[in-house]
């Protein structure tokens, strides 16, 4: 297990309890207090959580320069934008599509639009996207079991990747942490592995990113640039743009209403 790879683990599981302890941390991930203390410094300092005496707790909102606040931080940020972002999304099915729907805001967002359009199928490892999409008028929902994480309100895990394999859809709308002229890539291993799986079981994929993800970085590769069929956002760095358009990437812009 890499440095990174262990701060994610550590991280996740104080996302999915809030805080934990250092004693919780070293017997979950059979690691030394110490080197949990010294992570957790670390992360702390990166402004992916706070640490307390004898452990640490999530921060709210992370002040990070890299990661992505907690769920219901992430909610309250960017909201013409993504707004906008989900309307273009949902601009582009049509009655009887299938689609896979992984967590975050903007997908959640993005499933706010979908009652409108009749008979989809929907399948999603997210409880809260999972009760919009099945608003919908003779619409079929699917949502994909395994580890439940409080804090997205989601499924993930091993359990999670296997489920989504039983599965083939026409399109994948995807959220994503950053964005880059190599791909799409995620903070959190367990989400990056979701998004990855149902990728590759989707005809087409859409990514869906605020410009707040542009020319960012992320731990763990979704998929490379090439792989996606469309990027939908609000604004994009014309660099940025040229390099994707050359790798066979439609750009979408949604322009937010003010």
């Amino acid at each position: 297990m890499t440095p990174e790879e262990r701060r994610n683990n550590i991280l996740d599981l104080v996302r999915t309890e809030g805080r934990a302890s250092v004693e919780q941390l070293a017997d979950s991930l059979d690691i030394s207090r110490e080197t949990i203390r010294r992570d957790l410094t670390e992360l702390d300092r990166r402004g992916f959580l706070r640490k307390v005496h004898g452990g640490a707790v999530v921060a709210e909102p992370y002040a990070g320069d890299t990661g992505e606040g907690p769920f219901a931080a992430r909610m309250t940020e960017n909201l013409a934008a993504k707004r906008a972002i989900a309307k273009a999304a949902a601009a582009l099915l049509k009655p009887g599509d299938s689609l896979f729907i992984d967590t975050g805001s903007t997908t959640l967002m993005f499933a706010e639009e979908l009652p409108a359009l009749q008979g989809l199928t929907v399948i999603t490892n997210s409880a809260a996207i999972a009760a919009l999409a099945a608003k919908g008028e003779e619409s079929r929902v699917f949502l994909i079991g395994g580890e439940f994480r409080r804090g997205g309100q989601e499924c993930v895990g091993d359990m999670a990747v296997q489920h989504i394999g039983q599965f083939r859809a026409m399109h994948a709308f995807l959220t994503v942490a950053a964005v880059a002229a190599t791909g799409y890539m995620d903070h959190d291993l367990q989400e990056a592995q979701i998004a990855r799986a149902m990728s590759r079981q989707a005809g087409k994929v859409t990514i869906l990113a605020d410009s707040s993800k542009m020319d960012r970085v992320g731990v763990f590769e979704i998929v490379p640039a090439s792989a996606s069929s469309r990027l939908i956002a609000d604004s994009i760095p014309s660099n940025l743009a040229r390099q994707l358009t050359a790798a066979g990437v439609e750009i979408i812009i949604a322009t937010a209403t003010k």
